[in-house]
């Protein structure tokens, strides 16, 4: 990121524009004062990240939940749409006498849900948690893929 500005000494002779010292004071403001203030405001939910094949007659999905146990995660099944929610929580460990200086980790609950072109045997339906990677193997319902209704 680049914090210089470029002096031109004549552009405040050229154009005359009575809120532009303005315009500037609050600029400068925002850039030193607020910028590290609103870093700490900013929150990051946690997200998941996911792979989605197509393998012969079932989907395969690979989702990324680092940090989380197999126990928090959840899965639904609903026709051809699948949910996965999972939550991340926070462990405050600190020891006496000792200052958290910065925590990047998020924590909190998070949820992800799409759909499949053909629906999915939630009865045959397969999940394993390894290593922070939940992989879903979906087998297909025998049947055509769903099929959008002609509005007349």
């Amino acid at each position: 990121m680049n914090n210089l500005i470029r002096f031109t000494p004549l552009s405040d002779l050229t154009r005359f524009d009575p809120l532009m010292d303005f315009e500037n004071m609050f600029d400068r403001f925002a850039r030193t004062s607020l910028r590290p203030a609103w870093r700490d405001l900013e929150t990051v939910e946690p997200q998941i990240r996911m792979d989605i094949e197509e393998a012969g007659n079932a989907y395969i999905v690979k989702a990324e939940i680092p940090g989380v146990k197999k126990d928090d995660i959840h899965v639904s099944i609903d026709g051809n749409m699948v949910s996965i929610s999972a939550e991340i929580k926070h462990e405050m460990e600190t020891s006496e006498g000792t200052t958290l200086l910065r925590s990047e980790r998020c924590y909190g609950k998070t949820m992800r849900s799409f759909r499949f072109e053909q629906d999915v045997m939630d009865d045959k339906a397969e999940a394993k948690y390894a290593d922070g990677v939940l992989e879903l193997k979906l087998p297909k319902k025998n049947g055509a893929p769903h099929k959008e209704l002609a509005i007349s």
